[in-house]
């Protein structure tokens, strides 16, 4: 009876701590987007319109697997704000922005909501970004959606079937009642004892910049409804990219992957080389001693890869070589 007693007890306490720990993170990190219906549900983005001097067309941007929007706007704003329309989005279900149903669990429902959200957004055509898990709904928005995408670029993918499983806690989290009752549990306090770790683990070899959590909010996915639907986001995405890789042959527009031999999160020898072979015309972009985040390591090489696509004059050898020689002096300043 003890027993009984100081396990519902334990039970309380993390409920409790789940439910105000969730409070303080959505207060000190807000979100900084609009939220606008696309068919049912509301999706959260920040809209950067382009200046007088635009030189690029619109770019849409979609971030990874753990994470909302303000990682792609942090890397990107900077350098980019002003020379195109800049649509960052929350995912269905990330972020700030609605689940919806289903379908959204896939990345072919999470492309359509895009799809609708840029037409709220008054954008017909875009240059479509995607980083990690963002890249496999770039794809499939390029499949579905071809007469509003002017190209792509795609960033560390995960795009194909891989070998192996999930970890263990998303297989757990992505079941149905049991991954609800986990994620309220243990999801925040095991998740913020990690999330230093965690987030250095994502930039390995290459070092993590010091205020990047403080810009970018991962600890938004701690929370318990996010942390099921990111869950089950990955549970669902290597037999969807099994049905849907063979079909990447059908995209016709300029592509351009940039990924790194360091990459322990993806295997680039499977996504980003799958992907080269697959797309008419794709140029692939290998940076040596990079990890899997070229959004932030070379950005500068992923800002040559839109201007490419977007048509200008760009030598994409000459600035993987000049992304090859930061890496390379970061990682020596490093050791």
């Amino acid at each position: 009876m003890v027993i009984i007693l100081l396990l519902l007890i334990a039970i309380g306490l993390l409920l409790a701590f789940t439910r105000w720990k969730t409070s303080v993170i959505e207060r000190d990190a807000p979100g900084i987007g609009e939220l606008i219906d696309v068919g049912g549900f509301r999706m959260n983005s920040v809209l950067l319109p382009a200046g007088p001097a635009a030189d690029l067309p619109p770019i849409l941007f979609i971030h990874g697997a753990s994470g909302n929007l303000r990682d792609q706007l942090f890397a990107f704003r900077g350098a980019l704000q002003g020379r195109a329309d800049l649509l960052f989005v929350d995912r269905p279900g990330h972020g700030y922005s609605e689940r919806g149903g289903p379908e959204n669990g896939f990345p072919d429902g999470q492309a359509d909501a895009i799809a609708r959200l840029m037409d709220k957004r008054g954008i017909d055509k875009a240059i479509i970004a995607g980083h990690s898990f963002g890249a496999a709904i770039a794809a499939s928005f390029a499949l579905k959606h071809p007469e509003k995408t002017l190209g792509l670029l795609f960033l560390a993918p995960a795009t194909h079937p891989w070998p192996g499983g999930i970890a263990w806690y998303y297989r757990i989290a992505s079941t149905p009642w049991l991954g609800s009752l986990f994620a309220r549990l243990f999801s925040l306090p095991a998740g913020l004892a990690m999330l230093d770790a965690a987030t250095h683990a994502v930039f390995a070899p290459n070092p993590r910049p010091a205020d990047y959590d403080e810009n970018t909010a991962p600890q938004l996915v701690l929370r318990p409804k996010t942390f099921v639907y990111n869950a089950i986001d990955i549970a669902n995405l290597n037999i969807y990219a099994a049905r849907t890789a063979p079909l990447y042959g059908d995209i016709r527009t300029p592509a351009v992957i940039v990924t790194g031999d360091r990459d322990d999160i993806v295997a680039a020898e499977i996504h980003s080389h799958g992907l080269a072979v697959s797309i008419p015309g794709a140029k692939l972009l290998t940076v040596h001693g990079l990890g899997h985040k070229p959004d932030y390591v070379t950005t500068g090489l992923a800002i040559a890869a839109l201007e490419w696509i977007a048509g200008h004059p760009v030598d994409l050898a000459a600035a993987r070589t000049e992304a090859q020689q930061e890496v390379l002096s970061a990682t020596s300043i490093c050791r």
